[in-house]
C-alpha cells in the first residue's frame, strides 16, 4: 500500500497540507431547475477564496458534480493564484438537475466517474473532447427525500465501482438531512463500501439527536454544512448536535462546511462565516481543540486516499 494523498485540482498533497477546510462548498454550480441561481462568475469566486484564506483557510472542497458546471479549468486557476487548495467532485446530483441525456446505466457512469479521477476530467464537460482538466478528488451522489430513488440506486451503484477502481471517498447529499441509514445500508450493505469511506452530508438539516448518534455509529464522516436560511434554520441547534456526537465518541467523524450553492447565499456571509462567525461560537461549547479537529485534522483523513492507480 501507498501512502495515502488528497487530490487537488493542482496534483496531489499530503493530508498533512490541507490545513483549515470548508469540507463541503461550491465555487461554481448551476442547474436548470435553479434558474437566476448560477455560480459562474471566475472572478467572485477568486474573492471568495481570498476572502475565505483571509479568515484563516487552506482548503477547500467543492461538492459540484458533472454536468452542473463545475468549471474544472477555472477551479485550477484560481487555486493557483489564491493558494487555497482545492479538491473537485466528479459524480451525480438528483435526478431532477439533469436533462434525459445526462442520464446512464451504472456501468457507464462508473467509467465516467473513474476516468475523472485517474485520468482528468473533459475541458468543461465537452464529453466528446480530449481528458486535459484537472483531476476530481472524491465522488459525489445523492439520495431522495427520505428514500433513495431509482436514480440514486444507479448512481450509488456506480459510485461504489468507481470508489473500487480508485479508493476515492464517496459524499452524499441527503435531501434535508434524510434516509441516512437508508444511503449507508444502500452503500455499505449493498455495494460493500467501507462505512469510513462515505461522507453524509446536509445533517443540520435533520437535527434528531437520537437519530445522528445512530447515524454515527455506522462510521461515516458526518458533514454539517450550511449556514442558517430562511428555508431550514440551522445555526442554533449546530451546537447541540455537535456536542451531543462529541460527547458520545464521535468527535473524529464530524466536518464542517459552508456549501455556498446559490448566488443570493453568495451575497450573504459566504465562505469566511464558517470560520468568522461559526468557529468562534462552536470553540465556545466544544473547545478549541475539538473545532482544530474537525476543521484540520478530520478533513485530512476524510479525503484522504491510497490511490489505487
Amino acid at each position: 500500500m501507498g501512502e495515502p494523498k488528497i487530490r487537488t485540482v493542482l496534483g496531489d498533497i499530503e493530508p498533512a497540507e490541507l490545513g483549515v477546510c470548508d469540507a463541503h462548498d461550491h465555487l461554481f454550480f448551476a442547474s436548470a431547475i435553479l434558474p437566476g441561481q448560477e455560480l459562474d462568475n471566475a472572478e467572485a469566486a477568486q474573492q471568495e477564496l481570498l476572502a475565505f484564506k483571509g479568515a484563516g483557510g487552506s482548503a477547500v472542497v467543492q461538492w459540484t458534480p458533472l454536468g452542473l458546471n463545475r468549471r474544472m479549468t477555472a477551479l485550477g486557476k484560481i487555486s493557483a493564484e489564491t493558494g487555497v487548495h482545492v479538491v473537485a467532485a466528479t459524480g451525480f446530483h438528483r435526478m431532477e438537475h439533469y436533462a434525459p441525456h445526462w442520464r446512464g446505466i451504472e456501468d457507464q457512469l462508473a467509467f465516467l466517474f473513474t476516468a475523472d479521477l485517474l485520468q482528468g476530467t473533459f475541458p468543461e464537460e465537452d464529453l466528446a473532447g480530449e481528458r486535459s482538466g484537472p483531476k476530481a478528488g472524491l465522488i459525489k451522489v445523492a439520495g431522495a427525500f427520505h428514500s433513495i430513488d431509482s436514480h440514486a440506486r444507479v448512481t450509488m451503484a456506480a459510485a461504489a465501482i468507481a470508489h473500487e477502481d480508485t479508493g476515492a471517498p464517496i459524499a452524499v447529499h441527503l435531501e434535508l438531512g434524510t434516509a441516512a441509514l437508508e444511503v449507508m445500508s444502500h452503500l455499505v450493505d449493498i455495494d460493500g463500501v467501507r462505512p469510513d469511506r462515505v461522507i453524509l452530508g446536509h445533517l443540520n438539516r435533520n437535527p434528531d439527536l437520537r437519530l445522528l448518534r445512530e447515524i454515527a455509529e455506522t462510521g461515516a464522516f458526518l458533514a454539517f454544512d450550511g449556514p442558517s436560511r430562511a428555508n431550514h434554520a440551522t445555526d442554533w441547534r449546530l451546537a447541540d448536535c455537535l456536542e451531543a456526537l462529541v460527547e458520545a465518541g464521535h468527535g473524529a467523524q464530524l466536518l464542517l462546511g459552508g456549501d455556498t450553492t446559490t448566488a443570493a447565499a453568495r451575497g450573504g456571509p459566504g465562505m469566511p462565516y464558517l470560520l468568522s462567525t461559526l468557529r468562534p461560537r462552536l470553540a465556545r461549547v466544544l473547545g478549541d481543540d475539538v473545532l482544530t479537529a474537525m476543521l484540520v485534522a478530520n478533513p485530512a483523513r476524510a479525503f484522504a486516499v491510497d490511490w489505487k492507480r
